[in-house]
């Protein structure tokens, strides 16, 4: 499958909403709502589109004038050295292009748009019962540093 990947721009949000659903597909917890997933992600996203977020940096894949898949960073410092770092916010891929290489060509731009930034580290979060892309981003070089615990009260 050929592709491009490149920055995104503004006129890029509609197509890279309709991809946000798809950090939902995998089985969600129970005491989570799909959309939980990434509305979040849409509202960073929006920001960003209206120029109100200048730590962020989007790159798209590209496959014939599509937008097949998107990749968010944010500037940050590392949590715990407080060195600069990177945090991988959004990794999206659409149904039809899963499989065809996008998401690791995706984090190699991420990779390179963060150390352009001057990042040290990457950091992301994903769910322990996401195994695919447990997979992807261990074969990436990510590993497991820390584990979230959430109860509903």
């Amino acid at each position: 499958m050929n592709y491009s990947i490149r920055r995104a721009n503004a006129s890029d949000l509609p197509a890279i909403e309709a991809l946000l659903p798809r950090l939902a597909e995998f089985d969600v917890p129970e005491h989570r709502k799909p959309e939980e997933l990434w509305h979040g992600d849409r509202d960073m996203i929006q920001a960003w589109a209206s120029d109100l977020r200048a730590d962020i940096d989007v790159a798209v894949a590209v496959i014939r004038d599509s937008i097949e898949g998107v990749a968010v960073i944010s500037a940050r410092k590392e949590l715990l050295n407080g060195e600069p770092s990177a945090h991988l916010e959004v990794l999206a891929v659409s149904r039809k292009a899963q499989g065809s290489g996008i998401g690791s060509a995706l984090i190699r731009e991420a990779e390179s748009m963060a150390s352009a930034k001057g990042a040290l580290s990457m950091s992301l979060h994903v769910f322990s019962v996401n195994h695919r892309a447990r997979k992807l981003y261990e074969r990436h070089g990510f590993d497991t540093e820390l584990l979230r615990c959430y109860k509903r009260l």
